[in-house]
């Protein structure tokens, strides 16, 4: 992948792009990572790369000039035609499936913006997709391209160690993970579930499945609500679901039980 980082801070992704995952890919030339400052497509002596928005307004605005510019650099650098990409609180919530299509790209050029915002005329002249990372405000988009950037380069071949892990979580499409474990198999009171040293690896795929469906019944409902489950899955947390009620309901009746208990004692 030819991957084009245009930023104010291009030693702040330098940086955070030497080591890791990231860092090994690109090590190995797997990732041909190039980084454009619009600051150096500026004309004035100054190096301005912001101004006061027109009909007033807090902060400043990026103009469109030193952006436009710095994009341009970046696609005469990239081996084919490459895809803009804004990074931007406005853009389309970025998930595991339009992550999985973006790292099947051959070149990317990710915008970092700055202050609050770019000029529109910008996002119309150059931008081909608006991406966002969640539903809340950072200084910049270098974190947001980073976050991108990470997530897309796990899943070239030959960058993680073990090529399953992506696909594994692949396999997952639109659930949490399950939980894991390693050594020992005891930590203080809480063993590994026996399951998962009984060498039966079908059982151990179908109990990891089942986990990941009550992982994200759990904590994110709303990532069901959007996935249609097929009869596999709707068995497998039915099942799951009927166990945890049951167990919860005994604990619930030990307890009264252990109340009652103490009153008696007490009288």
């Amino acid at each position: 992948m030819w991957l084009g980082i245009v930023s104010l801070f291009p030693e702040l992704v330098a940086q955070a792009a030497d080591s890791g995952v990231v860092g090994r890919a690109v090590r190995n030339g797997i990732v041909d990572l190039r980084l454009f400052n619009p600051r150096s497509y500026t004309t004035d002596k100054h190096q301005s790369v912001d101004d006061s928005p027109y009909g007033g307004g807090p902060g400043m605005l990026m103009m469109v000039e030193p952006l436009l510019q710095a994009v341009e650099a970046a696609r005469e650098c990239a081996p084919v035609a490459p895809r803009v990409i804004y990074l931007t609180p406005q853009g389309a919530p970025v998930d595991q499936q339009r992550v999985s299509e973006l790292s099947r790209e051959q070149s990317l050029v990710l915008v970092a913006g700055r202050y609050e915002g770019v000029d529109q005329r910008f996002v119309e002249l150059a931008v081909d997709e608006e991406l966002s990372i969640g539903d809340y405000v950072l200084s910049g988009g270098e974190l947001p391209a980073l976050v991108l950037m990470d997530a897309m380069v796990r899943l070239l071949p030959g960058v993680l160690g073990n090529a399953a892990s992506a696909e594994e979580e692949s396999h997952l499409d639109g659930l949490l993970d399950y939980p894991q474990y390693t050594r020992p198999e005891n930590v203080r009171g809480l063993p590994v579930p026996e399951l998962l040293l009984s060498g039966d690896h079908r059982a151990v795929a179908r109990w990891r499945r089942q986990q990941a469906l009550l992982h994200t019944w759990r904590k994110r409902p709303d990532m069901l609500a959007e996935r249609p489950l097929d009869d596999r899955d709707r068995l497998l947390l039915n099942e799951v679901l009927t166990e945890v009620l049951k167990q919860e309901l005994g604990e619930a009746f030990a307890a009264v039980e252990e109340t009652e208990g103490a009153k008696k004692q007490d009288h």
